[in-house]
């Protein structure tokens, strides 16, 4: 079945118990002018000016309600409101949602150390998942901090967490290559 033929499936399905559709609605800004003041900023005053609202977050950030709040050199978090938007077809939050969570922070930890006109893509990423996540877990708190940082590659760890309760998650780690 194509991708065209799921939606529309979807929307006949939802349009024939009104009771229980739901509408998602995603505002974001164009990523290109952020993406071009990044060039003339260390990873670290970037990544500030993020978490401050200087400038816009990443789409993907609007997407799936998950956002930067810290960030020092070698270390950032990040925090993400699950909801059954996110939900899997088994009943709980998608992994993909709690992998990408894991990979914004441990990215961000990555991007604090680097400098002006410097980049990174992520190479590998290792998910370790401790704990089913639900609608119920009203926020989630990805901590990621920079294991070692070389001149080619990047590798760091991060932990996922019930912000409210403390309780263990996921945890994850990365290694990430350096683009200058």
């Amino acid at each position: 079945m194509s991708a065209a033929a799921v939606r529309s499936s979807a929307r006949e399905i939802a349009s024939g118990s009104p009771r229980t559709a739901r509408t998602r609605v995603v505002t974001w800004e164009d990523p290109a002018p952020a993406a071009q003041a990044a060039v003339a900023m260390t990873g670290l005053e970037y990544m500030r000016a993020i978490v401050s609202g200087e400038l816009p977050p990443p789409p993907i950030g609007a997407l799936l309600d998950i956002a930067p709040v810290e960030v020092e050199v070698g270390r950032a978090v990040c925090e993400g409101r699950p909801g059954e938007q996110h939900y899997s077809p088994i009943g709980f939050v998608h992994g993909g949602y709690v992998a990408t969570l894991l990979d914004s922070a441990l990215g961000c930890a990555v991007h604090s150390t680097l400098p002006a006109g410097v980049g990174y893509t992520t190479l590998s990423l290792e998910v370790k998942f401790v704990r089913s996540v639900t609608r119920e877990i009203e926020r989630v708190r990805a901590v990621a901090e920079v294991v070692h940082r070389g001149r080619r590659q990047a590798t760091a760890e991060a932990r996922l967490t019930d912000a409210e309760t403390g309780k263990l998650l996921a945890h994850a780690t990365s290694t990430c290559l350096i683009l200058d």
